[in-house]
């Protein structure tokens, strides 16, 4: 379902998530990834869920939100996890045709599951808790350095915070679309793959032909507000690390030190 897609929405508050600085979140959030895909034991594993769970407690998001940024790779989830069951070398606990499934398979296809899901919910807690407007500022603010090999960060930041922005917009679009052509008579859950695909077109056609057009009102507004690139901009609010932001990065460098230590151990 279109309303599971969760990609873009911001939920205000006043949490210690939503306080830090955005671009700690960012950073923090590249650390943590880094640190999914470095780790390979279940205590370490462990540790990062009960820490992802805790923050998604404390975010005050509510928890149907949480499920419903999952609930679009649930089918990847599955896939993954039973492609390694039946792939991985080990012992075989039952046979199915010419695959035999092993304990190692099990124990590999749910890692990586819980890697996926980790992944997802700590990039949904970021804008789940962080405004576009903070995000594009803390996507420039990083890429900033680059400016001085020709990369444009305030640009790119600016695209990429448009394209989140109109995430839900566009989906939104896409339910009204698909309710008033399933009004007129058309089936998208029946028929051939081709029939399918031949249905999908009444959606696409007026989807793209609303898309361009939003793009040509926001390019017509930012136009009349002499919008001309990042050049010589400032920001009304500016970007200023606190003791909040202090405390979150000593503690993320502690955490995951901790957990380096112990992934080492014998």
């Amino acid at each position: 379902m279109l309303s599971d897609i969760t990609i873009g929405q911001f939920f205000p508050g006043d949490t210690f998530l939503h306080r830090l600085d955005p671009r700690t979140k960012l950073i923090t959030l590249i650390f943590f990834m880094v640190a999914i895909f470095a780790f390979h034991t279940f205590g370490i594993y462990a540790a990062l869920t009960l820490f992802t769970v805790i923050l998604v407690f404390s975010s005050n998001v509510p928890m149907g939100m949480i499920l419903r940024s999952i609930k679009p790779i649930l089918w990847i989830l599955l896939f993954t996890f039973v492609i390694h069951v039946f792939s991985t070398p080990g012992d075989s606990l039952f046979r199915l045709w010419r695959f035999d499934a092993t304990l190692e398979g099990i124990e590999r296809g749910t890692f990586i599951s819980l890697r996926l899901i980790l992944l997802i919910v700590l990039a949904s807690l970021l804008t789940f808790t962080t405004s576009p407007l903070k995000l594009t500022d803390a996507m420039e603010a990083l890429l900033s350095p680059l400016k001085r090999f020709g990369v444009p960060a305030h640009e790119l930041a600016m695209m990429m915070t448009i394209a989140l922005r109109f995430v839900p917009t566009l989906i939104e679009e896409t339910d009204r679309i698909m309710k008033a052509q399933e009004s007129r008579g058309a089936d998208f859950s029946e028929g051939s793959i081709v029939a399918r695909v031949r249905a999908v077109v009444p959606i696409l056609v007026p989807l793209f032909l609303s898309a361009f057009r939003r793009a040509d009102d926001l390019a017509l507004a930012m136009e009349a507000r002499c919008y001309h690139g990042g050049e010589g901009r400032t920001q009304m609010k500016a970007l200023c690390f606190h003791r909040l932001d202090v405390i979150a990065f000593l503690f993320t460098a502690v955490f995951l030190t901790v957990l380096t230590i112990l992934s080492l151990q014998p």
